[in-house]
């Protein structure tokens, strides 16, 4: 078995567990598995925009950037074992995360390459997958092109790739789980759920993606005792954003009020496309419309959700930079 086919099988693996983890031991109960945006999330996002961009970074961008540098790497860097390799572009490329993702949440219009991945209302396993093209091609390529250029073993990358898509799983996944003091090393659902909730305190807070020791060192962590509710005006986005797959790039780049535009027929008709597709699917696998049940905690219901004061004003992008509360 090659190496690509066992991360592919160990990673096929890893999302069966975290589905049944996801059904036993909920953070959110009453979390329909056919969620708000689950078929954009898996088909769009997950299959096809990652097949393209793949092909894009790696036959395209890093190849580029190599010609470019016209350098083949640290002599010594060779020498290292591929664990060790592995480790040290976890740690590094991590630490970039922290902070590219911070500055996407202070800057407005790196936020518009961000908002996406927060729109989502119901969070999952899948709900990872949301980012915006520009987004993936930015970050992707800086933790990629550093390992070719640098000369690492040609297994670094696929042994990465396997540890990121199961780390973003895992941090986004509806399980409620407690790290105990692991958690000051690193990340977990407890944590990063947080940081999809719809609360101001938390729009520049828990930023890590596998090591919250980031947070923790930067005094950008936000972990206090009670959940973030379980209604939908406790998560995503306090604005309205389009569900769909194009309409959310277009939003990126000009503000609209889809409503405003079904006037047009052909907009109409394309806005009405998707969720009749949906719907015809879900008849034809006999997927019927459960009724959702929330639950919220005695705590929850005192929380004060500052969602109509949140992170933008208005529809344009412009990022407020409000003061998170430590706990």
């Amino acid at each position: 078995m090659t190496l690509i086919q066992t991360t592919t099988t160990i990673l096929i693996c890893w999302v069966i567990f975290i589905i049944a983890w996801e059904r036993i031991s909920p953070y959110r109960k009453g979390l329909p598995f056919f969620r708000e945006g689950f078929w954009i999330d898996l088909v769009w996002y997950t299959i096809i925009q990652s097949y393209f961009l793949k092909i894009l970074i790696f036959a395209f961008i890093i190849p580029s950037l190599q010609n470019l540098i016209h350098w083949h790497g640290f002599a010594f860097f060779r020498s290292w074992s591929i664990t060790e390799q592995v480790l040290f572009f976890l740690v590094t490329h991590d630490l970039y995360i922290y902070l590219f993702h911070r500055l996407q949440h202070a800057n407005k219009l790196l936020w518009r390459t961000h908002e996406a991945h927060h729109s989502g209302k119901e969070v999952d396993f899948l709900a990872g997958s949301r980012s915006h093209v520009v987004e993936i091609i930015i970050n992707q390529t800086i933790e990629f092109a550093p390992i070719v250029i640098l000369g690492a073993h040609p297994e670094v990358i696929p042994i990465k790739a396997l540890l990121d898509a199961m780390f973003g799983m895992f941090i986004h996944a509806n399980v409620n789980v407690k790290f105990g003091k692991l958690k000051y090393f690193l990340n977990s659902p407890e944590l990063h759920l947080w940081h999809h909730a719809n609360y101001r305190e938390v729009f520049h807070a828990n930023f890590a993606t596998k090591f919250s020791i980031w947070d923790y060192l930067f005094g950008t962590v936000y972990f206090p005792a009670h959940k973030p509710g379980n209604r939908r005006d406790n998560w995503g986005l306090y604005y309205d954003y389009p569900k769909d797959y194009f309409l959310q790039h277009a939003f990126s780049v000009k503000r609209f009020d889809e409503k405003s535009l079904l006037k047009y027929k052909w907009f109409k008709w394309y806005y009405e496309l998707r969720p009749n597709l949906v719907m015809a699917l879900s008849k034809f696998l006999g997927i019927k419309k459960s009724a959702r049940v929330y639950y919220m905690h005695p705590d929850e219901l005192e929380t004060d959700n500052t969602s109509s004061q949140a992170t933008l004003n208005e529809l344009d992008g412009e990022v407020v930079n409000y003061n998170y509360k430590q706990q």
